[in-house]
């Protein structure tokens, strides 16, 4: 199956200036695994995302299809044929 990774704008210089990547998966994949391919693909993206430990940082916001993955399962969530994720990292300032 196919998943919809959006990009933000400050992260499109990590995946070679795309707004979009087209992520396959077997179906009912969990995020983790859409963000394993991120990472063989796109390590600088990977790295932006997650920590050594494969833990989404802290300042990074994940949506599954409208949902904040961390009040679904986290990189367990499970992903639905079509699954859209929006990617949100946090802005600070002062």
């Amino acid at each position: 199956m196919q998943v919809t990774v959006l990009v933000p704008g400050v992260l499109r210089s990590d995946v070679g200036g795309q707004s979009r990547l087209r992520v396959e998966v077997e179906d009912g994949a969990p995020l983790g695994t859409v963000l394993d391919r991120i990472a063989t693909n796109h390590p600088r993206l990977d790295r932006r995302l997650r920590d050594e430990h494969k833990t989404i940082r802290r300042y990074v916001n994940l949506y599954v299809d409208g949902e904040e993955c961390r009040r679904l399962a986290g990189s367990d969530t499970v992903l639905q044929r079509g699954a859209e994720l929006q990617i949100i990292p946090s802005v600070a300032g002062g």
